[in-house]
């Protein structure tokens, strides 16, 4: 069993001791410092609850819910939902906060509470502290019995921001119904079989292949979008005639695309593409997480606009997106993020700027990506032993690379001309994640095992 308590929020898997897994109890008590930190910080006494397909989501769910109203807190439950949905329906119903039910990417056995701000946004590193210090101290108060929150459910979110999107100026619904585009799509059992169907019929996508829209919770394969986990969908395209395919993670922040002939167009290059689209139409500022393409840096660099690198992690890129005043940004794991709708990770989006983007471009999928820089990141780490100082690894690598461009913001990014090697440390272990990229995946190989050799190097010159 595991449960993992963090700035971000709670997770773990279901079941086994109060304290060790995502129990019931740890639910209760983790729901009710959050909610006791929103009347605190906020006044308002409303917020918002979605949830993924997961098995357990619907008692989670009532677990929830029925903890915040004990605060007297007043829920709007908008049932099966996608994170992004979540985050636009908090400001639009003008909630004190929200929480989606959802481990993300993790495996059927998860689940989580991931918690939002009153802007809809992921809370920051110091407001999770103080959620994590009211569970610690157990510092909730609940309501008395004439003033228990209210419950109401709202199934019109989903709705809602999908015409929040079909209003966006650069989504061209027109040009993307006159491609007649025919395409595949795996929504893993959650709740992307609900919401990746209506956005592709609003867009007037007509042919559309559904494998696991079913939102049962009953993932067919690891979750997670990375093209080991795709390979049906891949062989379908393949045989098929289709001019792409679309994968999204169980709460629909994560877009993998595949190309008309089965390969992968690469994670990476989701977010690349559609920067690429909107930098055609506006030159503006970009920002993705240090460990992601240096593509996006190409593109927006031939477009005229400036490129910022962020700490990993959405708050940050967000955080990074505003201070720049980036017009689009994300993460390499598929995550777009689009101010113009709002600042968070959201596929649906990604899947309109996108179909746009292919449907001018005239492309094939191979040949648009062929239209970009071509790199590799090769992803890496390296097991030390507890007693081995981490930090002063790191600070020795940097000393050991003075020469080149470093950033020290997370962990130490080293660059090499168009190459870099990123060194971030683990913080519930000792360990150092190590990724590199280059031209091919030999030389990103190559270049990670070369700074894995200098780690060992130093670590046995203290030893």
């Amino acid at each position: 069993m595991a449960l993992i308590k963090s700035i971000s929020g709670i997770r773990g898997t279901i079941g086994g001791k109060a304290g060790e897994g995502l129990t019931p109890v740890d639910v209760v008590k983790f729901a009710a410092a959050y909610g006791t930190w929103v009347l605190k910080t906020t006044g308002n006494s409303t917020i918002v609850v979605g949830r993924d397909a997961r098995i357990s989501g619907d008692m989670v769910n009532k677990l929830v819910c029925a903890t915040l109203q004990g605060l007297g807190i007043n829920i709007i439950d908008v049932g099966l939902s996608t994170t992004p949905t979540v985050e636009m329906a908090v400001p639009d119903m003008k909630a004190g906060g929200g929480i989606i039910l959802t481990a993300s990417h993790n495996p059927k056995q998860w689940n989580a509470l991931k918690l939002l701000n009153q802007k809809g946004e992921f809370i920051s590193d110091e407001e999770g502290k103080l959620v994590l210090e009211i569970a610690e101290k157990e510092a909730f108060e609940f309501a008395q019995v004439t003033e228990l929150g209210s419950y109401k459910t709202d199934n019109t979110t989903l709705d809602k921001h999908i015409q929040a999107i079909l209003a966006l100026p650069l989504v061209d619904v027109k040009a993307i119904q006159e491609k007649n585009f025919s395409v595949a799509i795996d929504c893993v059992n959650s709740t992307g079989g609900i919401a990746v169907p209506m956005l592709l019929e609003a867009l007037g996508v007509k042919t559309v292949e559904k494998l696991y829209c079913e939102p049962d919770g009953n993932f067919p394969h690891n979750p997670e979008p990375l093209p080991e986990n795709l390979r049906e969908i891949s062989k379908v395209i393949e045989k098929g005639k289709f001019d792409l395919g679309i994968v999204v993670d169980p709460d629909v922040d994560r877009l993998a695309l595949i190309n008309e002939d089965g390969s992968m167009f690469g994670e990476e290059y989701t977010l690349v593409a559609v920067a690429d689209y909107i930098l055609k139409n506006q030159v503006g500022n970009t920002v993705s997480n240090l460990s992601s393409t240096r593509a996006l840096r190409d593109v927006t660099e031939k477009a005229g606009g400036a490129y910022y690198a962020a700490a990993v992690g959405e708050v940050n890129v967000v955080n990074m997106m505003k201070a720049q005043n980036a017009i689009i940004g994300g993460e390499g794991n598929g995550g777009i993020i689009y101010p113009e709708l709002h600042y968070g990770r959201d596929a649906l989006v990604g899947i309109a700027l996108f179909l746009t983007h292919l449907a001018k471009s005239g492309m094939s999928m191979t040949r648009l990506r062929a239209s970009y820089p071509s790199y590799y990141i090769s992803k890496n780490k390296i097991e030390l032993t507890p007693e081995v100082n981490v930090d002063e690894v790191l600070r020795q690598m940097q000393e050991r690379y003075a020469k080149q461009p470093i950033n020290t913001i997370d962990g130490v990014k080293i660059e090499f001309d168009k190459e870099w090697v990123h060194l971030r440390k683990s913080n519930t272990e000792p360990i150092i994640r190590i990724y590199a990229e280059s031209d091919s995946n030999a030389t990103a190989d190559h270049l990670a095992n070369k700074i894995i050799a200098d780690i060992k190097e130093i670590i046995s010159v203290k030893a």
